[in-house]
């Protein structure tokens, strides 16, 4: 039985994760839980669940948890965080914090020598290079949640790298890719995606193309594939999760229903695959599938990401932390849609370039871009 820690319990991978593990109660045993802020799902969770441990960012919040549980360990901010995430008898952790504030638990986890499902794109975007030393100096392995890149993983499975020609990862296009402009655009029509279900962060980032920006990155590190051979293309009904052209011409996809439920399952199962995750696929019944380029004018967001992962150094961190600010004002009415990608490059822009930056630069540029967008946006 694999002991299981999902950090991010109460958002929308933790639970679908909690939902899954249910389902195989002889194969997984919870023992650990965190969430951001939400005290109350955090609670339900603990009594449905019973973990051995739970951790709430809010300091506030988890002195009222300890109050309110009595039988299990209640740690609390970053630091209890990054504890679960390098508990001694954790099989696996099912990192799923959103954000950059990912990165701490990460490098616990890998110091601790985990095995690491990565529903956390931030932490390698913003410190890849880093990241990538540590794993040399430790046993610890990360296995992709997000959709392309378990789809990259199983299809690469097997095959040598200098093998791979390129890498080609699927966007959806998100609800405006059929939009002739991103102007006058609601909160509600953003958050309105035509297939996944995600948290609002994300799916802002979906509806930007940022998002696939930022897997560009991901999978260039994930895959130590570079830049030149990662191809991005729309296709709206996400069912080619993403494909690997082989140097001889064949190219292979991984294809599924779309539901998270699948890379969720895969990383916490890997290497052995659990029956009955999702329904098949009915080819004969009209089965369409469209792919389309990415237009610079109207994504401009994805395009200043994979110019960020590019330049490397300091500016992934930076050009992330502008556009999680940015996202977040969004959200919160206080910028327009198209104004995301306007901030993210104001703060490239501006930044001064650090090209092998340490841990400690890259938290310093990451809070200096924060502020100083805010205070851009405040005027």
């Amino acid at each position: 039985m694999k002991k299981v820690v999902i950090l991010g319990s109460t958002g929308s991978i933790g639970k679908s994760a909690l939902k899954l593990i249910e389902q195989f109660p002889d194969d997984f045993k919870v023992i650990g839980i965190s969430a951001n802020e939400n005290l109350d799902e955090l609670y339900y969770q603990i009594k449905k669940y019973k973990p051995l441990y739970a951790a709430l960012y809010d300091e506030k919040k988890s002195k009222i948890l300890r109050k309110k549980v009595k039988n299990i360990k209640i740690l609390s901010g970053i630091n209890g965080i990054c504890e679960l995430a390098a508990l001694k008898e954790a099989d696996i952790i099912l990192l799923s914090v959103v954000g950059s504030i990912g990165l701490f638990p990460l490098l616990s986890a890998i110091n601790a020598h985990k095995k690491i499902a990565l529903a956390n794109k931030e932490a390698l975007i913003i410190a890849g290079d880093i990241i990538k030393e540590r794993l040399k100096k430790s046993k610890a392995e990360i296995l992709p949640v997000d959709s392309e890149h378990s789809a990259i993983f199983q299809v690469i499975k097997g095959n040598l790298k200098k093998e791979i020609k390129k890498i080609i990862l699927t966007a959806s296009g998100g609800p405006f890719f059929k939009r002739k402009n991103l102007k006058n655009i609601t909160v509600r029509e953003a958050l309105n995606h035509p297939t996944w279900k995600m948290g609002k962060k994300i799916t802002v980032d979906s509806a930007t193309l940022v998002n696939k920006g930022l897997e560009v990155i991901e999978a260039h590190y994930l895959f130590d594939i570079p830049f030149e051979k990662i191809e991005v293309v729309i296709h709206p009904q996400s069912i080619v999760h993403s494909m690997v052209e082989f140097v001889d011409g064949a190219i292979i996809a991984q294809i599924s229903k779309p539901d998270m439920k699948l890379p969720i399952m895969y990383a916490l199962s890997y290497p052995v695959r659990m029956e009955g995750i999702l329904k098949s696929l009915d080819f004969t019944k009209g089965l369409k599938l469209d792919f389309k380029k990415i237009e610079a004018k109207k994504f401009h967001g994805f395009f200043l990401a994979v110019k960020a992962g590019k330049i490397g150094g300091s500016m992934p961190a930076c050009m992330n932390a502008a556009n999680e600010i940015a996202v977040k004002n969004f959200i919160e009415g206080k910028i327009s849609f198209d104004k995301i990608p306007y901030y993210i490059k104001k703060a490239m822009d501006e930044h001064k370039l650090i090209k092998n930056p340490t841990l400690e630069d890259i938290l310093k540029t990451d809070n200096e871009t924060r502020i100083k967008i805010q205070e851009m946006i405040n005027g």
